[in-house]
């Protein structure tokens, strides 16, 4: 890991301390139940301990780190309660904004134009990574995805509950995909979901992004079964 094309502001080396190691944790690159010090990610990122430090605040209130009195930092393992509550949460909030999205969405709109080109370019690019079965950057792709319908609704608070929530749901799908590698499954829902946004139909909208959402849901028992060391209720 390194840090590259980056400021040397504090602010901006503890977002993307952040975000490097909170995509270590949901690409299992940091296993559940491992320990994590902030001296040893610090030499490795090429930074001193306070972004570290300010990115494991952020983690803990995610519950992606939990404190271990005495002993220091592990990865929180996979917590089937906190999944399924993950899913509730995102059902009911991120389900609403996409709605919304559809019911304001207007192809004559430059804005609405903008968005269309890049949510075209980041299905692309998702179908190239689902070729190359590049699981970090699909999980990436599929992330940005997301994100960038929810960021056109405006609401920073919205979006900063439902990226909580998808850090946990997404450690889940990730080590689902390493084992179906139905990589082009998701893509094919995701432009499915994207073209009920364009036709501007709110129902349809709501039906497919919420199977989208849930479909982990009958393969989560098995994941449990196979890695019961990386989860702990």
């Amino acid at each position: 890991m390194n840090l590259q094309n980056i400021s040397s502001g504090r602010e901006t080396l503890s977002n993307h301390a952040y975000q490097v190691i909170r995509d270590a944790i949901v690409t299992l690159q940091f296993e559940p139940g491992q320990q994590v010090f902030e001296a040893e990610l610090g030499n490795q990122l090429g930074v001193s301990r306070t972004p570290i430090r300010e990115a494991f605040r952020r983690l803990l209130a995610e519950e992606l780190i939990e404190v271990q009195p005495q002993r220091g930092n592990r990865i929180a393992y996979l917590s089937k309660k906190k999944i399924n509550e993950a899913r509730f949460v995102r059902v009911s909030l991120e389900v609403s904004a996409f709605k919304e999205v559809a019911k304001k969405w207007d192809q004559n709109h430059p804005i609405y134009q903008t968005l269309h080109k890049q949510i075209v370019d980041i299905l692309e690019n998702q179908k190239k990574m689902a070729e190359d079965h590049n699981f970090d950057l699909f999980l990436q792709l599929d992330e940005q995805f997301h994100y960038t319908i929810l960021e056109s609704t405006g609401n920073a608070t919205l979006i900063s509950i439902i990226n909580q929530m998808r850090g946990h749901l997404n450690r889940l799908r990730y080590l689902e995909l390493q084992e179906t590698k139905h990589f082009m499954q998701l893509v094919n829902e995701h432009e499915a979901i994207f073209q009920a946004i364009l036709s501007n139909d709110a129902r349809k909208t709501e039906e497919l992004l919420t199977s989208h959402i849930r479909w982990l849901e009958d393969s989560t028992q098995t994941l449990i079964e196979k890695y019961p060391h990386f989860f702990k209720d």
